[in-house]
């Protein structure tokens, strides 16, 4: 998580979307940094959990959803920056056309060699701009809710 928060450094974090809220404590430190975050968890337990962590915070600025993370967050975009604490074989359109002008996208994104890799996408005014950063290891990014 550390690699793709860092990955965000830079990107004036505005609006975030993170995709995979876990247990809320990537989305309380994005709070300290971002004007709001919206957090999709797509695993009940994991979304109860950082309500009542993130609740037990105070944390005012995070907005958590329960939903399947591969279709991002569409009432909320767009958003200047999009995080992922999970990865698949390519980067869901849902989360490119979310994506702000000016925005940055750090997500894992499976390699065909079979590595993930820590994928930044910047969206200037015209077009997408895509760079690897690192090999990494994230939990595959999983389709429905449980």
């Amino acid at each position: 998580l550390a690699q793709g928060a860092a990955a965000l450094e830079g990107s004036g974090l505005g609006r975030v979307l993170e995709i995979g809220t876990g247990c809320g404590y990537q989305a309380a430190v994005l709070a300290q940094l971002a004007s709001d975050v919206i957090s999709v968890e797509r695993v009940r337990p994991l979304h109860d959990k950082a309500r009542s962590h993130l609740h037990a915070l105070r944390e005012m600025r995070v907005r958590l959803v329960y939903g399947d993370g591969r279709f991002g967050h569409a009432p909320g975009a767009p958003y200047r920056s999009i995080i992922a604490a999970a990865g698949g074989d390519a980067l869901p359109q849902a989360w490119l056309d979310q994506l702000g002008p000016g925005g940055r996208l750090v997500a894992p994104v499976q390699s065909p060699g079979g590595e993930q890799q820590l994928v930044v996408v910047d969206r200037p005014a015209q077009g997408l701009q895509r760079s690897v950063r690192a090999t990494v290891h994230f939990v595959p990014l999983k389709a429905g809710l449980d």
